[in-house]
């Protein structure tokens, strides 16, 4: 099978609609609402347990949601399985690095989409790009086990972008970065989602990233949305410094 697009792929955003999820009586999420449009970088912040992931995984399916629906454009994809909500045109990442190490460059890109059922022909197309796309061309043949961790994040963003999808989500991608890497992937993430019309939605807790990356804010506490906006807007916002930013956050 050679034409491996996005069951969906015209779809302009993706829409989550009053989204709740419950652990053991305890509500991770309470009726939370967003939506991402293609070619703008949103990013998802809030303090450690604030639901930031556990939204990601009910996105995504890997979790069952409660209440609430999730669609890219007009097709729901609430409750689906993670396969069907890829072909519906989501990628994601996570948190702790899920390369096949003993696999190439090459080829970990390649496996993501061949998952999509593209031919080996187009797999191979698609992981050069997203190579050349994430500037790992003088590491493609080396085995992922061996590279040094930056290189082993920029891997796994290069395996999602393989997928093709129209919306990706990335769950911390500059974690465990130093400085100067976390610059090179703002430098590589900024221009994409403009020049791919991708919707790019970003965890992280490296302020500093988000700032300058994100077009858009939406802040997380205790399950419960509680700011949304421009970085200006948000880092002014009283519950919002109180909670996560700080006063430093705004020069105060």
């Amino acid at each position: 099978m050679s034409d491996c697009r996005s069951e969906n792929s015209k779809a302009d955003e993706l829409v989550i609609q009053n989204v709740t999820k419950n652990f053991a009586g305890l509500r991770a999420l309470d009726s939370v609402s967003l939506t991402l449009k293609r070619g703008e970088i949103l990013g998802l912040i809030g303090p450690n347990g604030s639901g930031k992931t556990t939204l990601i995984n009910v996105i995504t399916g890997l979790l069952p949601l409660d209440g609430g629906r999730v669609f890219i454009g007009e097709v729901e994809i609430t409750n689906k399985p993670p396969y069907e909500i890829a072909r519906a045109g989501l990628g994601r990442t996570f948190q702790t690095i899920r390369l096949f190490r003993e696999l190439t460059v090459m080829e970990n890109v390649e496996v993501a989409a061949v998952s999509m059922g593209c031919s080996r022909k187009e797999a191979k197309r698609r992981a050069l790009l997203a190579i050349e796309e994430l500037g790992l061309e003088d590491w493609i043949g080396r085995l992922a086990g061996e590279l040094p961790y930056g290189l082993e994040r920029r891997v796994e963003i290069a395996r999602a972008f393989a997928l093709q999808p129209s919306f990706l989500l990335l769950d911390e991608p500059a974690a465990g970065l130093n400085e100067e890497e976390s610059d090179q992937l703002l430098d590589m993430l900024a221009p994409i989602p403009e020049r791919k019309g991708l919707g790019l939605l970003i965890v992280d807790h490296d302020m500093r990233l988000i700032m300058r990356l994100c077009h858009r804010l939406h802040v997380l506490s205790y399950g419960r949305t509680i700011g949304e906006g421009t970085p200006d807007e948000v880092r002014r916002i009283p519950q919002v410094i109180e909670a996560y930013l700080g006063k430093t956050a705004v020069g105060g």
